[in-house]
């Protein structure tokens, strides 16, 4: 893998790529977008192995790898400068990347697609896989819940795999590669990632019923300003990670070697423990597993929780001396309206807050009847993992929650209303403000 014939040649076949002026291309997308990368799709699945010349750091690989045509007009220029005036924000997101970056661009070369479509998840979400938009996309590569569904990725109350750094990545590709086998353009696969396949074939339509250019830079006058933006955005990162010096950006340094390996765990282990077990920091251990809703993850042949090489070891050496229960948590149904939070922790054993913590329960309100709840195990019956129906079918709602005082004051009002006018008109506002509350 390593003889020096195959890495000469694949270094000059880099070389070859990076020098083509297919690859930088920039007076007539549409005319190259397709032929450029079609052609880097057998070149980097068979030829151009990048392991095999071994970059020291991952950004240097992802530079190898660039194959969509530039783009280079005034939001190019805009973007470039107010991302390159902003280092230390760079340096936030890139520090956060470090975790998930080698993956990624393994993920692309083993497709054989662009490397800069690492760079997405700098426009999509900053690379924090906790983020959620107002149109409630979440994770890394922003999924709604819809797109998230329709490749799979498992949404439920226990995890939402659109978070997931495995699950969402492949995903993320698998769509992206739907979009460019659709359309055979990559800046015309990264409008509808952004905006929907379908609004792009309705412009593609009409402008081709008009006579008119169906690439990019002809249909960006038809698409909303978030979309008309989305490729300059990614241009300029790709920009300035071609050259940092030139933009006085500093990329800290990337190790080109797997950051995380996957650990199958096919029984409930509550996240404490796993962190505990793996010697890692709570909220690394988070970091690197964000899909688990709860404190607890729960076991299935599917389930993997990702710990860096070292932690992983550790994990297992430990494990094998651990002893006691790994999951301290289980299910309760709320079979009864209005039960309290509070007696509900003095049933088992804990106080509200638990209760509140681990379900996210907001302040001021209970649950409903109906729905199902993460409580600590109280007794041996319930030792065993949650049932896997539990998992895939369980919700919770809840609903405003009443003292016993509120609603003895209210009934006491509501009998004195009868009493006068002044006082019943009195009543009705208060009820009313109770209502809107609820």
């Amino acid at each position: 893998m390593h003889d020096m014939i195959r890495s000469t040649l694949a270094t000059a076949a880099l070389a070859l790529l990076a020098t083509s002026p297919l690859a930088h291309a920039m007076d007539n997308p549409a005319s190259v977008a397709a032929p450029i990368a079609r052609s880097a799709l057998p070149l980097a699945a068979n030829a151009i192995k990048v392991d095999e010349y071994k970059e020291t750091d991952v950004w240097g690989r992802i530079r190898s790898g660039y194959a969509i045509p530039d783009v280079n007009n005034n939001l190019v220029s805009r973007h470039t400068q107010a991302y390159s005036a902003r280092p230390d924000s760079l340096k936030r997101i890139s520090g956060r990347a470090s975790p998930y970056l080698f993956h990624i661009v393994q993920e692309l070369e083993k497709r054989g697609m662009p490397t800069e479509l690492a760079l997405l998840p700098v426009i999509e979400s900053a690379f924090n896989p906790q983020a959620l938009s107002t149109a409630n996309a979440a994770g890394l590569w922003q999924f709604v819940p819809g797109t998230g569904k329709d490749y799979d990725l498992k949404q439920n109350m226990f995890k939402d795999e659109r978070r997931g750094v495995l699950a969402s990545t492949d995903a993320a590709l698998s769509y992206l590669q739907r979009l460019y086998t659709m359309f055979g353009d990559w800046q015309l696969a990264l409008a509808a990632y952004n905006w929907g396949e379908g609004n792009i074939q309705r412009i593609i339509k009409k402008n081709q019923a008009l006579g008119k250019g169906t690439d990019f830079e002809s249909l960006a006058e038809l698409m909303p300003a978030e979309t008309r933006n989305y490729v300059p955005k990614l241009q300029a990162v790709k920009n300035i990670v071609a050259n940092p010096q030139q933009y006085n950006v500093i990329l800290p340094a990337i190790d080109n070697q797997p950051y995380f390996t996957a650990i199958d765990k096919t029984s409930d282990i509550d996240v404490a423990v796993a962190a505990q077990l793996a010697e890692m920091p709570l909220d690394e251990f988070k970091a690197l597993n964000p899909q688990f809703k709860k404190p607890v993850i729960t076991g299935g042949e599917k389930t993997k929780i990702l710990l860096p090489k070292e932690n992983a070891e550790k994990f297992h050496l430990n494990l094998a001396q651990w002893g006691r229960e790994l999951s301290t948590w289980t299910t309760h149904k709320i079979t009864g309206a209005r039960v309290s939070i509070a007696s509900l922790a003095s049933r088992f054993g804990t106080t509200p807050e638990v209760i509140r913590q681990a379900n996210n329960i907001p302040a001021k309100s209970t649950v409903k009847a109906g729905s199902t709840i993460l409580v600590p195990k109280v007794s041996a019956s319930n030792a065993g993992d949650i049932a896997e129906n539990i998992i895939d079918n369980a919700v919770v709602a809840f609903e405003a929650e009443r003292s016993a005082k509120k609603v003895k004051a209210t009934t006491s009002a509501r009998y004195k209303a009868k009493a006068g006018a002044g006082s019943k008109n009195r009543i009705a506002r208060n009820t009313s403000s109770k209502r809107k509350q609820r």
